[in-house]
């Protein structure tokens, strides 16, 4: 089932749709849920909402999954050039698509002190770390683990996949020499060879945060899609990866 709700945004003046799923059984129960906070969730579940007219499917895959989820779709903002701005932590004069507008922390600072006390108040969500994660791709994917970074006091898994970590890797380095890491933490990583013009640079930048990861004694795990793109149907084929790798 899934439910919208519209937020506004105070920091960054703008509403914002919230697409939750909720399992099955929800309103036939009393149980509590782990959450997973994703972006972009107008590509998670319907077509319909999709931007380029297909979804991840997750909410069909998590229908049938072994274990029950929450999970709160962040809409991304569709204005101009602000989906890269909101979606990525740091300033950057010359990216792939121009100078960029870091205002990632700005918006994970209101998901953090807004939104997720929202849902865990009007959802029966289990609020600790332990049971909260983070996922996207993409941009949405360089969040994810900025995220996890950053937050981690707060989110212990995180699902990056086709993570655009070149556009910042070295303030992402940064980032994480400056704040500690939770042996419990968890990350999932995936790239598909149709998507990159050097496998082995991409390949390259993943390995030195999972090596990193791995140093600190918490969990990484890399996927690599042979003949993928960089597209929701290649995403979505891997629900029941990221979910296994990050849950069970």
């Amino acid at each position: 089932m899934i439910e919208k709700l519209n937020v506004y945004i105070q920091p960054l003046q703008s509403w914002r749709t919230m697409h939750i799923y909720l399992p099955q059984n929800y309103h036939n129960s009393d149980e509590r849920y782990p959450v997973m906070y994703m972006y972009d969730g107008h590509n998670l579940f319907n077509d319909q909402d999709a931007t380029y007219g297909k979804s991840w499917g997750l909410g069909e895959f998590l229908d049938r999954y072994d274990k029950p989820f929450i999970i709160v779709g962040m809409e991304c903002n569709h204005e101009g050039n602000e989906r890269l701005n909101e979606y990525c932590p740091y300033d950057v004069e010359n990216g792939f698509f121009g100078p960029i507008t870091g205002k990632g922390q700005i918006y994970m600072d209101w998901v953090v002190n807004e939104l997720k006390p929202m849902i865990d108040q009007k959802y029966r969500t289990i609020p600790f770390r332990e049971c909260t994660g983070i996922g996207g791709s993409s941009m949405g994917g360089l969040m994810a683990f900025y995220t996890v970074i950053h937050y981690n006091q707060l989110f212990s898994k995180a699902a990056c996949l086709s993570p655009a970590l070149s556009l910042c890797i070295h303030q992402l380095q940064e980032e994480m020499n400056h704040h500690d890491l939770n042996k419990d933490t968890r990350v999932y990583w995936s790239f598909a060879t149709g998507e990159v013009s050097n496998v082995q640079y991409f390949l390259k930048n993943i390995q030195l945060f999972n090596d990193e990861i791995v140093r600190r004694e918490a969990q990484s795990y890399i996927h690599i899609v042979r003949n993928g793109g960089h597209n929701e149907a290649t995403w979505g084929k891997q629900n029941q990866l990221y979910f296994d790798v990050l849950w069970k």
